[in-house]
């Protein structure tokens, strides 16, 4: 019984009697009334004492340069014939729907597309060897299989060659197109 009377609760917490701060616990914050002090550094708004605290970056760009090195690049995956002829038939399915500008506005055709994107990082070993995966989600604005062999998603341009797998935002685009082609 005597041990919790040497503690105190504090906001929830005990601390102990014997704690070395303890009356600099229940003083308030200091107040500047009308001294010099407070002419120099009046008051500060809550929003903008916040920058105060940011965190001091004295390496300018050493973080993001670290966190460079924790990508982990991977082997290019090559597709067998099975899985390049589906990629194919989905691409001309794409290409039919997305022929004209005007076809592609009208048809909008969300679809995903995982692609290659080989490692340009100088310092990395990695750089020309091996890279990662990426995802992108949007429009299929055209598909291009004459000329620069690519696929269009918004903006971005993803080779054939790079190209893993398309997948529509409704799979029965490409199922309907298959029973069309056994019927045919």
């Amino acid at each position: 019984m005597t041990q919790l009377r040497s503690y105190l609760l504090w906001q929830g917490r005990l601390v102990s009697l014997q704690f070395p701060y303890l009356q600099a616990l229940f003083q308030q914050r200091p107040r500047h009334r009308m001294d010099e002090f407070e002419f120099q550094h009046p008051p500060m708004e809550r929003e903008r004492r916040a920058k105060i605290f940011a965190p001091y970056d004295a390496l300018d760009g050493y973080s993001a340069s670290v966190k460079k090195k924790n990508i982990e690049y991977v082997e290019k995956v090559y597709l067998d014939e099975s899985q390049l002829a589906e990629l194919n038939r989905r691409l001309l399915v794409l290409h039919d729907l997305t022929r004209t500008a005007r076809l592609a506005k009208q048809n909008r055709v969300t679809v995903t597309a995982a692609y290659y994107v080989p490692c340009t990082d100088k310092h990395s070993f990695a750089c020309g060897v091996r890279g990662q995966y990426m995802t992108v989600t949007g429009l299929a604005r055209k598909v291009d299989g004459d000329l620069t062999r690519t696929l269009l998603v918004d903006e971005t341009a993803i080779s054939f060659d790079d190209l893993l797998s398309v997948e529509a935002e409704d799979e029965a685009l490409f199922r309907q197109s298959t029973d069309e082609d056994c019927r045919g």
